[in-house]
């Protein structure tokens, strides 16, 4: 049913955990299926302006719900640590479950779920950082 990739990131997530005084945080739920994700971002502008150019230091997230959840979450954090947050915000759902080699159909729409709350983390960044003087 599930691959070895989501298995491990499921029996030994990645980055799991939160960040105090994070700079961004995003959090998302599914009522159907009972999946709850929160998403912490550290963040280092390196003092440019576009916010897009600003680079994902760490990552951490809390996930409850099945392994899939877990999985997606885990590998999302992956694919952002060290990365703009330009180039994160291009990271898709299926990009997620092809880096896990596979989700179940049933289960697809956990990676939806771990990459809207990154995109929630971020709308949080830019929230705080836009009327920073």
């Amino acid at each position: 049913m599930y691959s070895k990739k989501v298995l491990d990131h499921f029996q030994n997530p990645h980055n799991q955990g939160s960040i105090p005084n994070a700079d961004g945080i995003g959090e998302v739920g599914n009522p159907v299926c009972g999946d709850k994700m929160k998403i912490y971002l550290k963040i280092k502008s390196n003092g440019l302006q576009n916010i897009d150019n600003h680079i994902i230091k760490d990552v951490k997230f809390e996930t409850l719900g099945c392994g899939a959840a877990i999985a997606s979450t885990s590998m999302l954090t992956d694919l952002i640590k060290n990365k703009t947050i330009g180039e994160s915000l291009k990271i898709t759902k299926q990009e997620v479950v092809d880096s896990l080699g596979g989700l179940p159909k049933p289960k697809v729409h956990c990676s939806v779920l771990a990459v809207d709350g990154l995109k929630k983390a971020i709308e949080n960044y830019r929230i705080k950082n836009t009327y920073k003087k």
